[in-house]
């Protein structure tokens, strides 16, 4: 082993951690600050300097600041008060970040709908907000109008944008109305009366399991979650940060932003992610930190070499969901010097930084951080779905190299242990856990196991409702999907477990979306080389696309309720057989697995 590498390790951690420190020292419940005074203050000090590039538009920090400025005068106008939630359903643009900072000022709460929601889910979002005014694309009006019917409160429209003016017919006119109002500098005394423990944000989650819940994001999670990832990447003003993500989840429209807008740098914005735009917009707008979700660099080591792809000045691509297997294939085919894995949920206090780049870790708390970072992993009993407890009614820490639940202790005093829960109580009260090492502490449950090592590196395992038993074994979806990716045939694979009437526990599956080479007889060779027995899938589904949510995320529960009923999916349809191989699932053969006929 080289000798340095240790003393490199600990060096970047603790000079990362102090980085965000000293963001964060200020941050506390009745502070009074907010991302606000960040932008103010490059706003007299860099005025001309680029705050947001998108298209052909480059906006400087005054123009951002005045904008905002225009949007919490207009709530103003409206009576709009501290506390009053705004829903905001538009697409990514500068204008959103001015829409939730002018929000930000006035004192009330932005709620950050997901513009790709259609029917029931955009009507549930929209009720859930329970905002009197809600400010509109006018390209998602039609949308929004057609579940407006079926809300028992309906928000004032205000519509903005001008490539379907006609919708303003059905709404009030709000470009007209920012325009009436003034720009000129507002400061912090107008904002005296809001504090770090106020709501600054409603965030969705993305909706895998069901209907989307809000998460409160407060002033002082909003700024800790910034800190943290400038503390990270540690951006100046000559960095730019690309941004291909929704502006109204965490990843894109917090994590993405804080390095850039706390270090007075730029942010490059563009509506949609395009594998094949990125390096020309890399050439064309030279940044210099990217945010990635993992599944974003599959699709780029997918494309075509590109004559761009080495000649970028990206420094560093920071993010979450880079698969072990494509890590080193990306970071060398695009000669990307720096790559940080991170783990957090919008809503959750645990959250971890790989600052060094070891490969497949989502994350690292060494021992001398354990009582800053309060991240443990306790015992899960699959079966049960709930953490295991000893005979003193306690749950039970895990080993290096055991999984484990991820928790993390709740302290509302503090900004990284404070959890603000849902605008739901019933939902925020299944996401604690009591009781856990002592008499009625609190700790967040993430839903989430994972495995830590000897040097305090933490690796994703699976979503405690992903992982299955099968022959009493408990098997990983996401190390199943790992071993079949590496299959040189698979494009993407989804593993998920399905019941089967007369067994116990749940028979994976893999949904798989395969490329022309791929031979199913050399695929079930490579699960026997590769996979232990009881975590083969027993049934394959081959489909032209994997269903995603908006931030990539993989959609599972429409699969798993479909099963591997051929008599209900159009999909072809296989089963493993006794001698290891694939074969065609029919109608007959399906009868008879049902029947208990077939051995699996």
């Amino acid at each position: 082993m080289n000798l340095l590498q240790p003393l490199r390790r600990e060096a970047v951690f603790v000079s990362a951690i102090l980085r965000t420190l000293n963001l964060t020292h200020r941050v506390g419940p009745d502070v009074n600050l907010t991302i606000a005074d960040w932008i103010e203050r490059w706003a007299t000090v860099r005025p001309d300097a680029p705050a947001i590039l998108h298209e052909d538009r480059i906006v400087s920090y005054r123009e951002l600041d005045e904008g905002a400025n225009r949007y919490a005068r207009w709530a103003a106008s409206q009576g709009i008060q501290k506390g009053d939630v705004v829903g905001l359903l538009m697409e990514n643009r500068p204008e959103y970040v001015m829409a939730w900072l002018g929000m930000m000022k006035n004192g009330s709460i932005a709620a950050l709908i997901n513009t790709h929601l259609l029917g029931a889910p955009l009507g549930h979002s929209v009720a859930l907000a329970n905002s009197k005014h809600l400010i509109l694309h006018d390209r998602l009006a039609p949308h929004l109008r057609e579940v407006l019917p079926s809300l028992d409160t309906k928000p004032l429209l205000w519509v903005t944008g001008d490539e379907a003016p006609e919708e303003k017919q059905h709404g009030e006119d709000l470009d007209a109305a920012l325009a009436a109002q003034s720009g000129a500098f507002m400061g912090a005394d107008a904002r005296k009366h809001i504090t770090c423990r106020d709501k600054a944000l409603y965030i969705y989650t993305s909706g895998t399991t069901g209907m989307p819940k809000a998460a409160n994001i407060s002033h002082m999670r909003f700024l800790h979650i910034m800190s943290a990832f400038q503390g990270a990447v540690n951006a100046g003003p000559n960095d730019r940060m690309y941004d291909v993500l929704p502006l109204y989840h965490s990843s894109g429209g917090i994590c993405a932003l804080g390095p850039v807008f706390l270090g007075g740098g730029s942010l490059v914005v563009r509506e949609k992610f395009s594998a094949t735009s990125f390096w020309s917009d890399c050439t064309r707008y030279k940044p210099t930190l990217f945010q990635y979700i993992g599944e974003l660099c599959r699709y780029l080591l997918n494309t075509p070499h590109d004559p761009k792809e080495r000649d970028h000045t990206l420094r560093i691509a920071i993010g979450n969901g880079l698969r072990p297997e494509i890590w080193p294939r990306f970071k060398n085919r695009f000669q990307i010097p720096h790559i940080m894995e991170f783990y957090g949920a919008t809503e959750g206090n645990v959250g971890m930084i790989n600052y060094d780049g070891q490969v497949g870790a989502i994350g690292r708390v060494p021992w001398y951080a354990r009582q800053i970072q309060k991240v443990r992993l306790v015992h899960y009993d699959v079966e049960k779905q709930e953490p295991v407890r000893g005979p003193d009614g306690l749950c039970i820490e895990t080993e290096n190299g055991e999984a484990g639940e991820a928790i993390g202790k709740i302290d509302q005093n503090t900004a990284r242990a404070r959890f603000d829960g849902y605008t739901k109580k019933e939902d925020t009260e299944k996401k604690v856990l009591r009781n856990v090492f002592a008499k009625d502490d609190l700790w967040f449950r993430t839903g989430d196991l994972m495995r830590r090592d000897r040097h305090g590196y933490f690796y994703f395992v699976d979503r405690t409702g992903d992982s299955f038993r099968w022959k009493g074994e408990n098997v990983s979806t996401s190390q199943v999907a790992e071993a079949i990716s590496s299959f040189s045939g698979i494009e993407e694979a989804n593993v998920y477990g399905v019941t089967v009437p007369g067994w116990e526990g749940k028979a994976g599956m893999a949904a798989l979306v395969t490329s022309k080479g791929f031979v199913l007889t050399d695929f079930a060779a490579h699960l026997e080389k590769n996979l232990p027995s009881y975590a083969r899938p027993v049934f394959l589904r081959f489909r032209a696309a994997i269903a995603a949510t908006s931030t990539f995320k993989q959609r599972k529960v429409e699969l798993q309720k479909e099963g591997f009923d051929p008599a209900v999916i159009s999909d072809p349809l296989y089963a493993r057989n006794d001698a290891g191989q694939y074969e065609k699932l029919n109608p007959e053969l399906f009868t008879r697995i049902t029947e208990g006929k077939v051995q699996l």
